[in-house]
């Protein structure tokens, strides 16, 4: 399944975590995920909160837009990104793209 997919008012992002990394980052961007390092660890929902406050902030937009479909409890994750078309969040997500 590719990494980003259109979905009613909004995309559908595959996201491969890497906690307790020494920033907060976008490591790369492959076919099948993005790979986002969090310097949060995974207990008790830290990285998840962590991840959904990092693509928030990255996309600008709220925090309530970012909600995790799936993968809670591993390091792979299907997110939904409401009020952003797939093109808009794979060029603000490309390493070395404009953060807003």
């Amino acid at each position: 399944m590719p990494a980003l997919v259109p979905t009613t008012g909004g995309s559908l992002l595959t996201v491969k975590v890497q906690p307790r990394a020494s920033a907060d980052a976008i490591a790369s961007v492959d076919p099948d995920w993005v790979r986002i390092r969090l310097r949060a660890p995974p207990v008790d929902g830290k990285a998840n909160a962590a991840l959904s406050v990092f693509l928030a902030k990255s996309l600008g937009l709220p925090v309530r837009a970012v909600t995790i479909l799936s993968g809670a409890t591993g390091r792979l994750k299907r997110v939904r990104i409401s009020g952003l078309a797939p093109d808009a969040v794979r060029l603000i997500l490309t390493p070395g793209s404009p953060m807003p």
